[in-house]
């Protein structure tokens, strides 16, 4: 029988394993041509910990800025979530500075102090002007001397880091000093700031509290607290086309402290890579489902599933990276349902807590741009950043990643294994327990 080469094209092969051992990846949304040669990938992840010093107790919340006991080192705090004794939890907004050590918060909601794109960024490209609600909020927090004495100190900080001498903020004046403080109440870069710095009961400092550490619980709330953030990004500036989520944990990802934290920066664009995966999907709509799960399961790389979540080994990534994906019809986070947003928490929480504290990662979320109606799935990935591109890569663009999905599968599926026998993570089917039915993802039924 004859196949018409017309009517039949046969789906590329990502992962090619040659001879030697040498495993060639290819990225089927943004092409990256990876390689994990023979060898290098036996070399250890490079991770170097740093010597553990007995920690200060007179310390206790203030090691860094974003610690609670410094709080008005940064700007003034949208929101925050509490736990309360009785169990509930509760969100706050808006909470005066004389009130900002009346409560304990879990997670604070804080104005990034050094925006990537700035309030004067949408100010000036735009005519962006701080709405209503906004320009309340900013006077009635101007209007507490202690609230008028924050915003200035922050703001002098700012100016001083900018280059300003004393005498040239002096000269400004306190008003056109608040006016350049605008960013605080209505800028479009925040950070969800974690309470602890260091895990309850630690007595050095290598014990660092990261996401694996927080309880499926926490995490979850973690979890939604942020994704109610990017919605209110969103809402409150009209010409924003996307909120860049992430979080950077430890100073080899990216960090600024080794407290943590995540970042939203409303951006005026796509980004290139969602503009790459937006032309494959317009080509075929089940690429998601097609290039990730079901190609994942077929190559024995799912590291876990549940319900609401899948997450297997990825391919054809510069670094080590464990892609988890949503299986809801909405592809919208602030869509989902709590069921299925906790489903996705659990997953991201189980990655984390298999990863471990020491290995510095970037977590990286992927989802449907606002002014787009093609239907994709919210996707988080956890990469791993343990190698550093070189010239090799440079001069090639074929990136050498030392650790394959294959590796990465089996160093994570057994810590899967013993988290769950220890109480660690939420409930969950783990590599060979789960279904792997194919096209798990149901975003295509749903355009909403």
């Amino acid at each position: 029988m004859t196949v018409n080469p017309y009517l039949y094209s046969r789906e590329p092969e990502f992962i090619s394993e040659l001879k030697d051992g040498t495993v060639k990846q290819l990225n089927p949304f943004s092409g990256t041509e990876v390689w994990t040669v023979a060898g290098r990938g036996n070399r250890p992840l490079g991770i170097a910990l740093p010597e553990a010093k007995p920690l200060d107790a007179a310390k206790d919340g203030h090691h860094c800025a974003f610690c609670a006991g410094r709080s008005l080192e940064t700007p003034p705090e949208k929101s925050r979530v509490i736990h309360h004794p009785s169990g509930e939890w509760e969100t706050r907004y808006q909470v005066p500075a004389e009130q900002l050590s009346a409560t304990v918060a879990e997670f604070r909601r804080i104005p990034n102090l050094f925006e990537i794109l700035s309030y004067d960024y949408w100010h000036a490209n735009y005519g962006y002007e701080l709405p209503d609600r906004v320009q309340q909020r900013k006077a009635s927090y101007l209007a507490s001397p202690a609230g008028r004495e924050h915003v200035l100190k922050v703001i002098g900080a700012k100016l001083r880091a900018g280059g300003k001498t004393e005498a040239e903020i002096a000269a400004m004046g306190t008003e056109a000093q608040i006016e350049a403080a605008s960013g605080f109440f209505g800028g479009g870069h925040d950070v969800i700031v974690a309470r602890r710095h260091f895990i309850d009961g630690a007595t050095d400092t290598t014990q660092l509290s990261s996401s694996g550490t927080l309880t499926p619980e926490e995490h979850y709330r973690f979890f939604a607290f942020t994704v109610e953030s990017m919605a209110g990004l969103f809402t409150l500036n009209r010409y924003a086309r996307y909120v860049a989520v992430f979080q950077n944990w430890l100073r080899p990802a990216g960090a600024s402290f080794d407290h943590l934290h995540k970042q939203l920066v409303a951006i005026d664009e796509r980004g290139v890579q969602h503009e790459q995966a937006m032309h494959r999907l317009r080509t075929n709509p089940n690429i998601y489902n097609e290039y990730g799960p079901n190609y994942a399961a077929y190559h024995n790389l799912v590291l876990a599933e549940s319900e609401h979540a899948i997450a297997f080994a990825g391919f054809g990534h510069r670094y080590p990276t464990i892609e988890i994906y949503s299986k809801s019809e909405a592809c919208d986070p602030w869509n989902h349902t709590e069921d299925e947003l906790r489903g996705m928490a659990d997953m991201v929480h189980a990655m984390h807590a298999a990863t471990g504290v020491e290995v510095p990662c970037n977590e990286e979320w992927h989802y449907r741009p606002v002014d787009s109606d093609l239907p994709m799935p919210w996707r988080v990935m956890l990469k791993w950043r343990t190698s550093t591109v070189a010239g090799f890569e440079g001069a090639t663009k074929i990136y050498l990643n030392t650790v394959g999905p294959y590796q990465l599968r089996d160093l994570v599926v057994p810590r899967l294994f013993n988290l769950r026998d220890e109480g660690l993570m939420a409930p969950m089917q783990i590599a060979t327990e789960a279904a792997c039915r194919p096209n798990s993802l149901l975003y295509r039924a749903n355009r909403s």
